[in-house]
């Protein structure tokens, strides 16, 4: 990508974030709900703290930082560049205030636009302003989850937004059957990618069958009905260890008062739509609920073989991009010949690498333009606060 055109990617990336932090106020942005949460105002600052730190750092002339105390408060996990403030602890952060992350917004946005002003062409620094805007990308995901679960452990359940409306219909499942084979996943090279996206590789899948659709709330509703959180015959050892350790009887966000389900939303806490799909569910939920309904959960190479493919009856897979990110069976690990990038950029990824599964697709908070049939999501088997969801799939 020239740097010309990766200038106006970054600006308009850049001024989505703040669009997405424009209803809060400075109190909502520096609460933190849980350790595995940040507050927006962290966010703002860490997404700034990449390009400063990759970008302007290594080619700006006469580099000085904006505040030499933000590379350790806003550095997340690269142990190369040095010291970390506890990610528990970011919630504590009352000082540097709003304003003055703002103003290193500003100050790193304008250095950074006037860089790539300078140069017409530079693989190196068009390759690390785009993994920035990536990055950046995956944070307005994350500032939206992390928000709506500091607005559900409010006892005036807070609207981020206006409520989506709650009408609409669920078509029926239809199980699209895939004759499996040999065939390739990961990256073939021709746009963005992360490193864990390759190398590209051979697999030899299965005959298998995979859901039309994700599962619904109404769906899910049946599974609590009919006691899917009390049976430990449905659990993996490890989850039912978690249900009663957390004395999960629901998912995340669901309540049930005298009128029946209700679910917290971004749109604040509204009625529960049987025909919505299903999010902010576990590894151990989704499975659970997999082996109730017969089913499984798919691996990722059935699911990017099914996303590129039209099944055996010419039909494509529904909602693979969009409403929920999919838990896969599949540990995240690396693929065949996977080789991490040198320097601190290459903490990317794969370090990660261990006690976390795989989700593919997309949700309803991703960024636009952000999912491809290759992206490789990754939680640890806990983690519902993510706009996770569940589609089933068979063996043939």
């Amino acid at each position: 990508m020239n740097l010309p055109a990766l200038a106006q990617i970054y600006r308009a990336v850049r001024q989505r974030t703040m669009a997405l932090a424009s209803p809060l106020s400075a109190e909502d942005c520096c609460v933190q709900s849980m350790p595995d949460a940040s507050p927006t105002k962290w966010h703002l600052g860490h997404t700034t703290w990449f390009f400063e730190t990759f970008v302007l750092e290594r080619w700006e002339a006469d580099f000085k930082p904006f505040d030499p105390a933000f590379r350790v408060l806003f550095n997340s996990y690269y142990n190369a560049v040095g010291n970390k403030h506890p990610r528990p602890q970011r919630g504590l952060l009352t000082r540097p205030g709003l304003d003055a992350v703002l103003a290193y917004r500003a100050s790193v946005d304008q250095r950074v636009q006037a860089l790539l002003a300078t140069r017409l062409a530079d693989a190196e620094l068009a390759a690390l302003v785009e993994l920035g805007v990536q990055h950046e990308q995956q944070h307005q995901e994350l500032l939206l989850t992390d928000i709506k679960h500091l607005f559900s452990r409010n006892p005036l359940a807070p609207a981020y937004r206006e409520a989506l409306p709650t009408t609409g219909t669920t078509p029926e499942v239809v199980w699209q059957h895939f004759s499996g084979g040999v065939t390739e996943i990961g990256h073939n090279g021709e746009g963005f990618c992360f490193d864990n996206e390759t190398p590209r590789h051979r697999v030899y899948l299965q005959p298998f069958r995979l859901a039309s659709r994700l599962v619904t709330n109404g769906e899910y509703a049946a599974f609590v009905a009919a006691g899917g959180y009390d049976d430990p015959l449905l659990w993996l050892a490890e989850g039912w260890d978690w249900r009663v350790a957390q004395d999960r009887e629901l998912p995340l966000y669901w309540q049930h008062n005298g009128n029946g389900w209700q679910e917290f939303t971004l749109g604040g806490l509204v009625q529960l739509n049987p025909s919505h799909p299903l999010v902010h569910i576990s590894y151990y939920e989704a499975d659970a609920y997999a082996r109730w309904a017969n089913a499984r959960l798919p691996t990722e190479a059935q699911w990017e073989h099914a996303s590129t493919n039209v099944c055996a009856d010419g039909e494509r897979l529904s909602q693979l991009f969009s409403d929920a990110w999919q838990w896969t069976s599949s540990s995240y690990a690396p693929y065949p010949g996977f080789r991490a990038g040198a320097g601190a950029v290459g903490e990317y990824n794969g370090k990660f690498m261990v006690n976390q599964y795989v989700l593919r697709g997309g949700s309803s908070a991703t960024s636009q333009g952000h999912t491809r049939a290759t992206y490789r999501n990754f939680f640890p088997s806990t983690a519902c606060w993510q706009f996770s969801g569940i589609r089933l799939a068979q063996d043939a």
